[in-house]
């Protein structure tokens, strides 16, 4: 049996959490899932929801086993980062800590093409949440699917939109987005992206 690489990105933090909870569910162990998560600012709707404190949003959102290897990280270009699973501690053990090029050579390494997985650093870096799954072959179809019905990105849209603001791949050195720069640029992205 192969494994396959299937991962989305999220523009909310509740949507990424929601499909952890589902893929779980279908029978993906805990250890083949990975969660990298930048301004958590709507796990409040989480927390909420689930009547807890804002702390709380983050377990809430994973489920208890993933929770449990939630860590804090400092990437350079994409700020501080809550992330947990197999990605987050291929970056760290491969001694690429703090160097974000270690999460795309990671998820290059993985099967993911180096055009995707810079996008999904930069997404990372403008707010999102990367969900990353290693699938067999008979469950890459459900985890697609989860993924998509919780509104993963579609990656060729959003790169159009990144692109035509002129940016080319994800800049190492470039600068985290401040809460203002964050909300901008989502509401750009709203603005531009289709709806279905």
């Amino acid at each position: 049996m192969t494994t396959e690489t299937v991962t989305g990105l999220y523009d909310i933090y509740a949507d990424a959490a929601r499909s952890v909870r589902e893929i779980e569910a279908i029978g993906i162990p805990r250890d083949d899932l990975s969660v990298i998560a930048s301004h958590i600012d709507n796990g409040h709707a989480v927390a909420e929801e689930n009547n807890a404190g804002p702390d709380a949003a983050i377990g809430t959102g994973v489920g208890v086993g993933l929770v449990a290897r939630l860590g804090l990280l400092a990437l350079p270009g994409m700020g501080p980062v809550m992330a947990a699973g197999w990605l987050a501690t291929a970056v760290v053990g491969a001694g690429t800590r703090g160097n974000p090029r270690g999460v795309i050579g990671t998820l290059i390494g993985a099967g993911v093409g180096k055009e995707h997985a810079n996008l999904f650093a930069e997404g990372i870096r403008r707010g999102g949440t990367l969900v990353t799954v290693r699938a067999s072959d008979q469950q890459i179809d459900a985890v697609e699917a989860i993924m998509t019905r919780n509104h993963a990105v579609d990656l060729r849209s959003r790169g159009r939109i990144y692109r035509e603001a002129g940016w080319k791949s994800f800049d190492v050195s470039g600068a985290p987005y401040t809460d203002a720069e964050l909300a901008e640029e989502r509401q750009r992205v709203r603005d531009l992206t289709p709806v279905l």
